[in-house]
């Protein structure tokens, strides 16, 4: 099979997470559009045994390719190391904890295709409870930070808030979005040089968009193409429990580094959503 005759290529990091992956990947081989679809699964050297389950699975499937980092480098470098295998005009990177519905990533293309200035689309995360993710943002500042961090039930009810303005736009446009499903030209990534490898975890997909804005392209936020997100929320849990997470403080230090690169350049502009939660 010749990947360049692709249209799209989704790239699907799994850590730890084999059963999810594989529900994530069964989801892309049935969209409308699969049959332009190649999917790249990259394990980020998960010490289980994802990629066992995952090679049972996939190794024979000619649309699916498996690729086995040596070290966890994270999730923009391990979603980087998936951009070296792609040759397709479009790119998707999704969460292995994600699920679309069949017709998603061909709405998500119309989106995409329609205008040039766009550069980045990106769906509503839904939980399974039927709540949405707060997925569509300003840019941050570190208040924003402490706040999302300190006070999570409360920031998500003002992103609920925010939600209900939209009512039945196709598409709003915003600071960043959330990294979890992302669609874009290959080429733009790539000339971005993909995610910045200072972030292991955390900030990786505000500074992308960041990038993307000062390229004059536009952020576009897709409300109305809905896909599955199980990724447990923070709000419901006290504060004294938050701080003894170590994803917390992954997410402080991800933040300081962030800070750190974009200090003196205006970190809330644009502001292309004027009433939600930045963080």
């Amino acid at each position: 099979m010749s990947y360049s005759s692709k249209l799209v290529s989704a790239l699907v990091l799994n850590y730890r997470s084999p059963r999810d992956t594989i529900r994530c990947v069964e989801a892309l081989r049935a969209q409308t559009v699969a049959s332009q679809l190649e999917i790249v699964i990259i394990d980020n050297h998960s010490d289980d045994e994802s990629i066992g389950w995952i090679r049972a699975r996939y190794q024979n499937t000619a649309s699916v390719r498996i690729i086995e980092e040596r070290n966890n480098t994270g999730y923009g470098c391990g979603n980087n190391a998936g951009l070296t295998f792609v040759e397709s005009e479009f790119l998707l990177i999704i969460n292995p904890d994600n699920t679309m519905p069949r017709d998603a990533l061909e709405h998500m293309l119309l989106s995409l295709r329609s205008r040039t200035d766009i550069g980045v689309v990106g769906p509503a995360l839904v939980h399974p409870d039927g709540s949405i993710r707060a997925s569509a943002r300003q840019f941050p500042t570190m208040i924003d930070l402490l706040k999302k961090r300190l006070s999570p039930d409360a920031w998500q009810k003002h992103y609920a808030e925010w939600t209900k303005t939209i009512g039945d736009k196709d598409a709003v446009e915003v600071d960043w979005l959330v990294g979890a499903c992302l669609l874009m030209r290959t080429e733009l990534f790539r000339s971005l040089g993909g995610f910045d490898p200072r972030f292991f975890l955390f900030f990786e997909d505000i500074d992308l968009c960041r990038r993307i804005h000062l390229l004059g392209k536009k952020v576009l936020y897709l409300p109305r193409v809905r896909v599955l997100d199980r990724k447990r929320r923070l709000s419901g849990s006290s504060m004294f429990s938050l701080l003894r997470r170590k994803t917390t403080w992954i997410h402080f230090a991800s933040g300081l580094k962030y800070f750190w690169k974009w200090r003196g350049t205006g970190l809330t502009a644009p502001q292309t959503l004027s009433t939600v939660s930045r963080l």
